[in-house]
Order: structure tokens, then sequence, then C-alpha cells
């Protein structure tokens, strides 16, 4: 009865083991086999929401910036460009002041800093309510678009901003004015350390090239003089 028992007993754990086994073989398949459309998705989506709020574009690059306190997580910039001038960069940006919990969005500033246009990525705010932050649930975020924070306060006017707070939703609507607050320290701050637009680049590199023009002449007169 005994040596049953232990029979029994070993054969349940070869089954088991076989089973374990079989089953993480076919979960590593299925992930393998699931990668990539899967990547291909969320790229697929990502551009989208990036489309959203850039002006047209035909390349995007990406990288990460700490945020100007640099306290919390990093913020995704994507440099948008077309015909090899940037047009805009896109942030995915953050906030933890959301009623519930936090909030991720997407703003894309032109070249100075005005806001093209932005939009709400991931929230889980009050359906009916604090969701207004979605440009395809209203109208809401609009009163962004052509304004620069440099002079547009981004807080509500409750708390002596610019922004026209959503009706019953003030914790959300501050939440939103937060998260396109971080982009816009972030997206100056870069600019401010060396990341310019390859526009602003592009004009700095021609002033410069105009300034020297007249002094090369004029050390070639001189040299001219002496000899």
């Amino acid at each position: 009865m005994a040596s049953k028992m232990k029979s029994s007993f070993a054969n349940m754990v070869i089954v088991l083991g076989l089973v374990s086994a079989i089953a993480a073989v076919s979960l590593g398949f299925v992930f393998e086999l699931t990668k990539e459309p899967i990547s291909k998705a969320q790229a697929e989506k990502l551009k989208k929401a990036i489309a959203m709020v850039a002006p047209e574009f035909e390349d995007l690059k990406e990288f990460n910036v700490a945020p100007a306190d640099n306290v919390g997580d990093s913020l995704t910039f994507y440099e948008v460009s077309k015909e090899g001038k940037v047009v805009g960069t896109a942030v995915r940006t953050w906030t933890d002041k959301g009623f519930g919990g936090r909030i991720w969005a997407i703003v894309c500033f032109l070249p100075d800093g005005t806001i093209n246009n932005s939009n709400v990525l991931l929230h889980k705010e009050t359906p009916g309510l604090g969701d207004k932050t979605d440009i395809s649930k209203s109208t809401w975020n609009e009163q962004f678009q052509q304004k620069n924070p440099a002079s547009f306060r981004l807080t509500v006017k409750k708390d002596g901003g610019d922004v026209n707070a959503i009706t019953a939703a003030t914790i959300s609507s501050r939440a939103y004015c937060d998260a396109l607050t971080r982009a816009y320290k972030a997206f100056m701050k870069q600019k401010k350390s060396g990341g310019d637009t390859q526009e602003e680049a592009d004009k700095e590199a021609e002033k410069k090239e105009l300034s020297n023009s007249p002094n090369d002449t004029v050390q070639l007169k001189e040299k001219g003089g002496n000899e």
C-alpha cells in the first residue's frame, strides 16, 4: 500500500512537471509569435496619437528628457520634422494630481513654444466629467491650441490662470494643466541646454555666417594693405 502511494505521488509530480514545462514552452512560443504584431500595433497607436497633436510631418526622432525639476519619471520627446526641418516637438507628459490618479497626456509645441494641440492618453477620471480632457469627448482642450505658455497661464481661472475649468471637474482640469506645464518647462529647459530645434539651429548658423562675412572682408583688406 505504501509503495503504491509513493508510486502515485511520483507519477503526479512527473505529470505536473511535464504539464508545467509544456505550458512554459507554449507561452514562450505565443509570446514570440505575438511580440512583433503587438509592437507594431503600439507603434502605430503612438504615431496616430502624435499625428493628432502635431503639424504634418515625415520623420520622427524619439528621446527622453528629465522633468525641469528632476523629480519623477522622464518625459518622452518626439521631435517631428518635414523636408529636413523640425516642425514641432510632441511631449508625452504626466501628472499625479488627477481625481483618479496619474494622467498621461501628450502635447505638441511648435519651435517657438506655442502649443499646437494636446490630448489625454491614459486616465481614470470620472466619465462625463474629468474625461472631457479627451478631444474625442469634448472640445474643452481646444482652448490650449495656438497658445504660448510664456504668456498664456496654464492654470485654471479659479487659481488666477487663463484656463476655463471643466464644469464640476476642477481637479481634473488642474491636473491636465499640471501635465502641460511639466511638458512646457522640460521643453524650454531642453532648448536652453542646447536642444534647439533644427529650424532654429539653421537660422542661428545663417546669422553667424552673415555676421562673419564682413569681418572676413575687412581682414583681407587689412592684409592686402600691409603687403
